[in-house]
This record gives C-alpha cells, structure tokens and sequence, in this order.
C-alpha cells in the first residue's frame, strides 16, 4: 500500500525522488502552496489533502504547538545541521514505512527519525 506525504520546502528532490521510488505518493510544498507560507499554513494544507507531513523543520517537532492527536502524522527528519545524514535517515524511515504501510498507523503521531532510532510521539 502506498502512503501520503506531503513535503515542507526543505525537503530536498531527491528525497521526494527516493520515497516515490519506493512506491508512495508524494506531494511536494511548492507545488500547492506559497514556500514561504509559515508553519501553520503548511500543516494546515497537509491535513487538508490527507497526507502524512515530512518535514526537516524541527519546529514541526515540537509536540507543543502542533501536538500529534491533531493531525494525520508528522514526520520529523532530525539532520541536525549534518546534511550528509539525510540519506541515512531517508534509509531509516523507508525501512520503517514498509513495515506500516496503512496511513491509519500515522494519524495522531509524530515520527523523529533519528541516524540511530524513530521515535513515535502520540
């Protein structure tokens, strides 16, 4: 089964190249919406189109302002300024994506991926 996602405009191509490769649909930013549209705009439109936000902005991490229960899922890279992680943390979530392939998984959590661990809020 193919998942949602919808990717906030740090996400780099290859990235959205990599998890359509692996059979999922993914919708970038800049192809609905304005890509400096703020933070609040962007989850908004990812809940509107029923899709899984991903996102290398750790502001989306912050279960505070945009706690888990509220949304379809959020997915939270944490490259932590070390770009060359990505690829390691796009291999993670893959693996983890082909093991819970129903969107239902997602909804109400947030996944920081991590080099060495997911883990699942809400």
């Amino acid at each position: 089964m193919s998942l949602r996602f919808f990717t906030d405009h740090c996400v780099p191509n290859y990235v959205v190249q990599y998890l359509r490769e692996a059979g999922h649909e993914v919708l970038r930013l800049q192809d609905h919406i304005p890509a400096d549209s703020p933070d609040q705009v962007v989850i908004s439109h990812a809940q509107e189109i029923d899709a899984i936000l991903l996102s290398l902005n750790g502001d989306f991490a912050d279960i505070v302002t945009y706690p888990p229960a509220r949304f379809k899922g959020i997915v939270a890279l944490q490259v932590r300024n070390h770009p060359e992680t990505i690829i390691q943390l796009v291999q993670r979530l893959k693996n983890y994506l082909s093991i819970n392939q129903e969107m239902e998984h997602y909804s109400g959590k947030l996944l920081v991926v991590e080099t060495h661990r997911i883990r699942s809020r809400g």
